[in-house]
């Protein structure tokens, strides 16, 4: 059994719904609270066991890199300031894991992303993280998912169900129950009707991939004007079976205005620093 140890995290999207708060910095360096949404993608991969992470970036994302690397003025600012903790606090995040970026020359779609970083994967499974989706959950949303890849050995996505009024705004999926939470996929509809939607499971931005994902990308058109993994995906249903996941755990999708704002409000009911006087704002209001 082949270990998951590499993930690539996708952030090369533009931000266009923040701006002009991403006019000159990533939407993935937004904070939540004081953590940019990167961060705590990072965090989850590592405490799922992940050592390394591949991010795919593009024009204007250098913050990410440096938010990653070491920062020696801050650091001995810090300390000749005497705060030390904070030290500890900003190098910790530098020794998460081992980093490696790749640039996403133009924006292609989520499938030519992956592809831009493929010759950094060898034959091995990989985690896939899209920059928009946070979780807030006991145990870590990777963490669970790779429990179900290693009782199954095949292709994992996470699902969540949505109201039926809003599939529309996602890729739905057929699917055909085998356990608790964990369902094979028949098929996956992007953005279906109402009407034609098969279920009101949806994908979430967290996969699971196995090498032959990776050659069916490489098969679809690459003069089309976006390549896109869940494409690829459903061409492989039809090889070898893929599995969703109804994941445990709050999802926040941060690319949204509202998802960002809700997110907030989550982790400052939980921060040691803002939970009291952000629970009595919120009675008052």
């Amino acid at each position: 059994m082949k270990k998951i140890k590499k993930a690539v995290i996708l952030v090369a999207g533009m931000g266009t719904r923040f701006l002009p708060a991403t006019k000159a910095q990533p939407k993935e360096m937004l904070p939540i609270i004081d953590k940019p949404i990167v961060q705590f993608l990072v965090e989850e991969a590592v405490n799922s066991g992940i050592e390394e992470i591949i991010f795919v970036t593009g024009r204007g994302k250098r913050a990410i890199e440096d938010h990653f690397d070491y920062a020696a003025e801050l650091e001995r600012t810090l300390n000749q300031n005497g705060k030390t903790e904070l030290i500890e606090t900003i190098r910790k995040i530098s020794n998460l894991a081992k980093f490696t970026y790749v640039r996403q020359k133009e924006p292609k779609g989520t499938g030519h992303a992956l592809l831009c970083a493929s010759h950094l994967i060898s034959n091995e499974p990989v985690a896939i993280f899209f920059g928009d989706d946070l979780v807030f959950s006991k145990t870590p949303l990777l963490k669970q998912m790779i429990n179900v890849f290693e009782k199954y050995q095949d292709p994992v996505v996470a699902l969540e169900s949505v109201p039926k009024k809003d599939v529309s705004k996602y890729g739905v999926v057929k699917i055909i129950n085998i356990e608790d939470r964990i369902f094979e996929i028949k098929k996956i509809i992007e953005k279906p009707s109402i009407k034609k939607a098969p279920s009101n499971l949806t994908i979430v931005g967290r996969y699971i991939l196995t090498p032959e994902v990776f050659e069916e990308i490489k098969k679809l058109n690459p003069n089309k004007r976006e390549i896109m993994l869940v494409e690829a995906l459903d061409n492989l249903l039809k090889k070898r079976p893929i599995y969703g996941y109804q994941f445990i755990g709050d999802r926040y999708d941060c690319g949204t205005k509202i998802g960002f704002i809700k997110a907030n409000i989550n982790y400052g009911l939980s921060h040691r620093e803002t939970k009291n006087e952000l629970k009595k704002y919120l009675e008052n209001v």
